[in-house]
């Protein structure tokens, strides 16, 4: 963590509500201290002083994004099961503006999910750059069979306290678990994760609206991927029905999040989903896999060793077959990007839905996601395309674009 202060000047600052520009920020032990006019600092004089002034020439500095849903990058999985690979991963997904970040796991047999487990406690006692690691996202193994997408179908199971018990109590990084409301015993699991304050959310999916209502009385409060795999509006005896696309929509008690790469939703979808939920209710998440930040090829999508085979084409990761999406390779700044100018939302408010919307669903928006007084110095500059130039985490310099 940093001790000196430092002075980021010469910035147009993007707050959840507006864009100041011709702004700096003071950071101090870590923490932003304030937001200043540049009319009030003779930047000569800081320097004299002894501290450190970076200048953004003008860039947009902007809260650090925080990705709440990634399994790899650079090359490396949360499933490989090493402390390197997580490390791997928070150091590739600095690079696109990404601050903070929840690793998920995928569904796998239960030697694999402990090993990852194991591996996730140790890498956060060795990290030193990078992302921060929150913690772990167990996506599956509770899921509908019919709504797997590219999660080991042989893995699939339903939600047994026996075994989701055991999960649980292996490690207190677990902050997110991701399962199909409709299975049997899940409503019991959610009733035991919000017990525990860990994010309970809507995944991989065949529930109808009233399964859904179910769900959130339960304690099931966020939707995973919405869209993808999970149910639409369909017929039960000639009646329509709705599914968890259109609760995701309708409900104000769910939280949704969207891989917004510009290949998992087109732009139509991107601005329904904006337009129904706002900002405050949508988080930007990759999803990415370990090819985020590498070249298009065959990669495993899970542990290396006997994850499953994946193409990599078009900017996105494909089953072999091409039958479903694998994840995406998308860092976080495309995703702002895609949000302004595919969905039309304005830049404070896809700034926003990456950073201080996922932070208050994972309940530590009192220290991430705005630049407010007090809070961790978590920052990015980056320019008019969204391509980063610094990221910053805890006041600590973890990224400078050459």
């Amino acid at each position: 963590m940093g001790t000196e202060r430092m002075y980021l000047v010469n910035a147009t600052v993007i707050t959840p509500h507006r864009m100041l520009p011709n702004s700096a920020i003071c950071i101090e032990g870590g923490r932003i201290l304030a937001v200043l006019r540049m009319e009030s600092l003779n930047t000569g004089e800081l320097m004299k002083a002894g501290h450190s002034v970076v200048d953004a020439r003008g860039a947009y500095v902007a809260p650090g994004f925080v990705d709440i849903h990634v399994h790899g990058g650079g090359g490396a999985d949360a499933m490989d099961g090493t402390p390197e690979a997580f490390l791997t991963m928070a150091a590739v997904h600095a690079r696109g503006g990404t601050t903070a970040m929840v690793p998920s796991t995928l569904t796998s047999c239960d030697e694999d999910l402990i090993r990852a487990l194991a591996a996730f406690d140790e890498a956060i006692g060795r990290q030193s750059a990078g992302a921060e690691l929150l913690g772990v996202h167990l996506e599956g193994p509770y899921f509908a069979q019919s709504q797997r997408g590219a999660q080991d179908p042989q893995y699939i199971r339903n939600p047994d306290p026996d075994h989701y018990l055991g999960l649980l109590g292996l490690s207190k990084s677990i902050v997110r678990v991701s399962a199909a409301p409709e299975l049997p015993g899940a409503l019991e699991l959610g009733r035991e994760l919000r017990r525990r304050e860990i994010l309970a959310s809507i995944g991989h999916t065949d529930a109808t609206y009233e399964q859904i209502l179910e769900a959130v009385e339960a304690g099931y409060s966020h939707v995973t991927h919405l869209y993808s795999g999970m149910s639409g509006v369909h017929r039960m005896r000639a009646y329509r029905v709705a599914g968890a696309i259109e609760s995701g929509l309708l409900l104000d008690d769910l939280t949704v999040e969207v891989i917004a790469d510009g290949r998992h939703l087109p732009a139509a979808l991107l601005r329904l989903i904006y337009r129904c939920k706002g900002p405050d209710r949508i988080a930007l998440c990759t999803d990415a896999i370990r090819a985020a930040g590498m070249p298009a090829g065959e990669y495993t999508m899970g542990s290396a060793s006997h994850g499953q085979p994946v193409i990599v084409d078009e900017g996105v990761a494909w089953l072999p077959d091409r039958s479903a999406f694998a994840g995406s390779v998308a860092q976080m700044n495309r995703l702002v990007r895609n949000m302004v100018n595919l969905a039309g939302a304005s830049l404070p408010d896809a700034v926003k839905m990456a950073s201080l919307t996922p932070a208050r669903i994972l309940g530590i928006d009192r220290r991430k996601g705005s630049i407010d007084r007090g809070k961790d110095a978590d920052i990015v500059v980056f320019d008019d395309e969204v391509n980063i130039r610094l990221t910053m985490v805890k006041g600590n310099i973890v990224y400078r674009a050459s």
